[in-house]
């Protein structure tokens, strides 16, 4: 990892938490904080640009999830401004939903640029 390790950690870890945030206004600050303008978030089911939409889309899966939480599973793997890193999702209840891995690339502001996420393992090769 590279010698700013610790800043892209807290980087990572304030993302999570804005997952984690289900008042949108503190939400908002969370990922005015670390997501630059005009940064882009894919996953399967998802497309979401700038930090209304990534708010909006968090709201939806919050509705869905309610008491839901996202957790860094992983160390964080650094270089290049690019970065990636797994997740899990532990339901209210306590039940863990299947790791996840996001892949972000660094904006020039030392902000998140772009995330791609993937759900689940990789199934075996055929």
């Amino acid at each position: 990892m590279s010698a700013n390790a610790s800043t892209v950690e807290r980087l990572i870890d304030a993302y999570c938490a804005a997952w984690n945030e289900p008042d949108a206004a503190k939400r908002a600050a969370l990922l005015d904080a670390v997501w630059s303008p005009g940064a882009a978030y894919t996953d399967p089911r998802a497309h979401a640009v700038g930090i209304g939409q990534l708010s909006a889309h968090i709201d939806r899966i919050l509705e869905r999830r309610p008491g839901a939480r996202v957790v860094r599973t992983s160390a964080i793997d650094e270089h290049h401004g690019l970065v990636r890193f797994a997740w899990r999702v532990i339901e209210a209840d306590g039940n863990e939903l299947p790791e996840g891995i996001d892949f972000a690339e660094l904006a020039p502001d030392g902000r998140i640029a772009r995330i791609i996420g993937f759900f689940g393992p990789l199934a075996p090769r055929p």
